[in-house]
Formats: structure tokens, sequence, C-alpha cells
């Protein structure tokens, strides 16, 4: 397959590193230093798991130098998504699908208004990864890819595209019911992000507490009556499966939205968070913990905050 990797960040380039190291013909497209690292000296992947390699493939901050491609894996902060979704209109035939992999649960949609529905499929990535240095992918575990059609029918293009991700060794699944899938992953990151970011602290110390494993609980409950006032009921024991899920992480695992923080990036907290909270106000469902691990990260949603001018 021709693909385009649109982000190649965390997770767009340790995906995109797996198929282009497999032969695909894979284009990053990058911005800024992270551009030029690659460029420079290839996109290099440190993995926990799978241990270092460097892969070397075509890359650009241009998507219309790409011309058509069969596959753009998008995965943009989920704040970009409107505008990466305007840049890679070039990148477009009447054959090419579109696989999100964001998180949040709206972003299928966002992208579906600008490029059109039936050239988008929804994924959840089940991976922890981040950019440690201009040109340099983290990987600390996982890597599964859950994805499908938006209106939950198997199709040829989305079996092509399960048959190439498995081949190139990528763990995936296809799924019938795509929304869900996007609600159970919702449902741990923003618990999991929200508290490792609010925090400052690895999950292993999370877990191990008492106040702050009661406080994600609430996180995951909360969101779970949202799923459910959604018309999404996930299943009876959603909450006690993502603790599950969480007790079996790394004890020094964090995440996205943490290492953003920590670096002065901005955050994806109005995907996160802040889409849970404004929705729980829409349905009546109160979000209490929700608004509380936004409006403690909020000062920081366009980076460090230049603190010095409200000092005395």
């Amino acid at each position: 397959m021709k693909i385009a990797v649109m982000g190649s960040g965390g997770v767009g380039g340790f995906f995109g590193a797996k198929l282009a190291r497999a032969g695909e013909e894979v284009t990053f497209i990058a911005r800024g230093e992270h551009l030029k690292a690659i460029r420079q000296h290839g996109l290099q992947i440190k993995s926990a798991s799978e241990g270092e390699c460097v892969v070397k493939s075509s890359t650009t901050d241009d998507p219309s130098s790409v011309g058509p491609v069969d596959l753009v894996l998008f995965s943009v902060k989920a704040f970009d998504t409107e505008t990466a979704a305007k840049q890679i209109l070039p990148t477009l035939s009447s054959d090419t699908v579109v696989l999100t992999l964001q998180n949040g649960l709206d972003n299928a949609e966002k992208i579906a208004r600008i490029i059109g529905p039936e050239r988008v499929l929804a994924g959840a990535a089940y991976v922890f990864s981040v950019i440690e240095a201009p040109g340099v992918i983290r990987h600390a575990g996982g890597g599964l890819i859950v994805f499908g059609e938006l209106d939950g029918k198997e199709s040829d293009r989305a079996r092509a595209i399960l048959q190439c991700v498995t081949r190139v060794g990528i763990s995936a699944q296809l799924s019938g019911e795509i929304q869900r899938n996007l609600w159970e992953k919702y449902l741990l990151i923003t618990a999991l992000s929200g508290m490792t970011a609010l925090t400052r602290c690895p999950i292993g110390l999370i877990r191990s507490t008492p106040a702050t494993r009661r406080m994600l609980k609430l996180l995951l409950e909360e969101v779970t009556a949202l799923a459910s006032a959604s018309g999404v009921p996930l299943s009876p024991d959603a909450v006690e499966h993502a603790l599950s899920m969480v007790d079996r992480l790394a004890p020094t695992s964090y995440s996205s939205l943490h290492h953003d923080l920590i670096h002065g990036r901005p955050l994806e907290i109005e995907a996160l968070q802040g889409y849970a909270m404004r929705l729980g106000e829409r349905l009546g469902i109160p979000t209490p913990m929700l608004f509380a691990v936004y409006a403690a990260l909020k000062p920081f949603e366009h980076g460090a905050p230049e603190t010095d001018r409200f000092t005395t």
C-alpha cells in the first residue's frame, strides 16, 4: 500500500515505522524539529518490548507533495483534527481510506465533515508511545489497533487494511461495533491521562494510593454513566475491567497527556475531560471528578503558562 502518516508522533510514528520496515510505501508527514531530525537521521524507535531500530522513509511537511495514496493513517493531536483534515485533501483519490487513530470520540465526525464520511474509518490504538526527542519515538508497551467502518458493516477495504497491518506485525482487530470500542478506549484514557497528569505520578503510585485509586475509579464511573446516557451502554463490569487493565500496566507507566504537560506542550484536555464534562452538562449527568481534573489542567492547555506576569 501507498500510505501517508498524518501526524508522526507516538502513535503514527510507531505504527508507520512498522509499515515502512516491512516494505510498504510510507511517507511521514511531520513538522518542526521532529521533521528535521527524521530527514537527517531517520525515525528512531526505542521499544521496551521490540528493541531499537531506525527507519528511513520519505518525510515531508507538505501533504500536497505526496500525491494520492491508498491509506492515510491519521494520528494528529485532537486539537489539530480539522486543520489536518483540510491539509490531507491533496492526498485523496476516490479510493483513499483515512483511518483515524486519535484520542477522543468525535474525530471521525470532524474529519468526515471535511473529506466525506465515505472515506473515513474509525479506530482505537492501545499503545503507550511518545516523542522522546525530535526524531525519536519511545514505545513503553502495547500496540493493538481496533478499527472499523462508521456504520458497523464489514467491508473489503477494511479487510484489506487488516491484512496489510497484520502482515507487518501489527496486532489489529476489525470491529462491527466501533462506537462501543471508541467509548471503551475513551473510558480508560480519560481517567488514566487525567490522573497521571494531575498528580504528575506514574500509574503504579496512583493505583497503590487509596485516595488516588478511589479518584481513578470515580472518573471511570462518571465516563461509564455518560456512555450509558448516550445510548452506548458498556458492559456491566466496564469499570472493573478498566481497573484490571490499569493494574496490569507497568508501574512506571504515564500517559501522553502527562508527557505533553511536563514538556510544556499543548494538551488534549478538550477532547478528553472537557468533552466528557460538556456531555455531562447536556445530559444532566454529574461529573465532579472530571471537572476537577479539567479545571486543574486548563491553565496548561496551550503549554506552560506565563506565570511571571501574575506575580509581584
